[in-house]
């Protein structure tokens, strides 16, 4: 049974707190195809609610995570001339120890974004 899994966290830089109510889509690869795992939505504190992936559902591969800011955005009242410059942020990102904890955190504003493997 594999023991990796998947977790994010989402801090609205702009506001100084957590993006609260963003939607997340997860994707993994099988070679150039793409396959829609799910999707969650962050909570009070930016984080969801439990694994994107959990260890059930783990399997080393690559895969993206679409993290929809222009929805986030127009949901907290913050406006900004539409189309806003980000929309949906993907990362993609390899995970190829089974039984490690990968953390993809995500640092945004409704200009930039960051990123970068979290524990």
């Amino acid at each position: 049974m594999p023991g990796g899994y998947l977790t994010t966290h989402v801090l609205d830089t702009a506001r100084g707190m957590p993006a609260a109510g963003m939607m997340i889509d997860l994707f993994r690869f099988d070679g150039s195809q793409r396959f829609h795992i799910g999707y969650k939505v962050t909570n009070d504190d930016g984080r969801t609610d439990g694994p994107i992936l959990p260890k059930e559902q783990f399997k080393a591969g690559t895969y993206e995570l679409e993290f929809r800011v222009g929805a986030y955005l127009k949901a907290t009242g913050q406006e900004f001339p539409e189309p806003f410059f980000l929309d949906v942020v993907p990362i993609r990102f390899g995970m190829s120890d089974p039984m490690a904890h990968y953390h993809v955190p995500l640092l945004v504003s409704p200009f930039g974004y960051s990123t970068y493997r979290g524990s």
